[in-house]
């Protein structure tokens, strides 16, 4: 299974009373997908993860802005619960079978914690959790943006033996750090925005299979 990338954001003057507004304030900025502007689903949880869900919504016919949710949020509001709030956004995708580019939806979920749910993992937890999708579209895949790697993963699958195979002439290779880039930045983006707006007293992106994420993300930007 494909690493998964995220973001953990802690917000100024978090509070039961000030959760709802703060998300607002997230999902407002969320670049959503041009082909879905809106958002598709949530989950409501209570008291910790190992709960059964209290109930969950899908709103595929008439996706929901952000107003729009909260307003629905409001009802149920408590401060031991969590809210799993999931729409798209559009990032660069290489399709193989075309060998092309393509800013394809790809799935974006935004979890926002009470102070009190988990107990608060003693206020060590983060107040959102950002699921970004495939770490892959910020990372690039088997270390092929890094000057630092000398040696290179040996592909998991047959479809990623011959994206390498593919991506690896210098002009695709200048195309994917490009195209990469652009992914990167629009996160970078709208953590900046949020950082102001919500706002945010600090972020931090990681992943699954990157020992630091973010000093990856870094060279991959500082490349020219």
């Amino acid at each position: 299974m494909a690493n998964r990338a995220y973001v953990s954001a802690w917000a100024r003057d978090y509070s039961a009373d000030t959760q709802l507004e703060k998300l607002e304030r997230l999902l407002e900025l969320a670049p959503l997908s041009a082909a879905s502007p809106g958002f598709t689903g949530l989950v409501v949880r209570a008291l910790n993860p190992s709960e059964p869900l209290v109930q969950e919504w899908h709103f595929g016919r008439r996706p929901l802005r952000a107003a729009e949710l909260i307003a629905f949020l409001r009802e149920t509001a408590a401060s031991d619960l969590a809210y799993e709030v999931r729409g798209q956004w559009d990032l660069w995708a290489f399709d193989a079978a075309t060998a092309r580019w393509q800013s394809a939806p790809q799935d974006l979920q935004i979890d926002s914690y009470g102070p009190e749910y988990d107990a608060g993992l003693d206020g060590s937890q983060e107040h959102f959790l950002i699921d970004l999708g495939f770490e892959h579209l910020f990372t690039g895949h088997a270390g092929l943006l890094s000057r630092a790697k000398t040696t290179r993963e040996a592909p998991a699958e047959p479809e990623e033996a011959r994206f390498l195979s593919i991506i690896q002439a210098p002009e695709r290779l200048r195309e994917y750090r490009e195209k990469t880039r652009d992914n990167i930045q629009k996160l970078l983006g709208w953590m900046q925005q949020a950082s102001a707006a919500v706002p945010l007293e600090r972020y931090k992106m990681w992943s699954e299979g990157e020992a630091d994420l973010e000093a990856t993300v870094d060279e991959i930007l500082s490349v020219r």
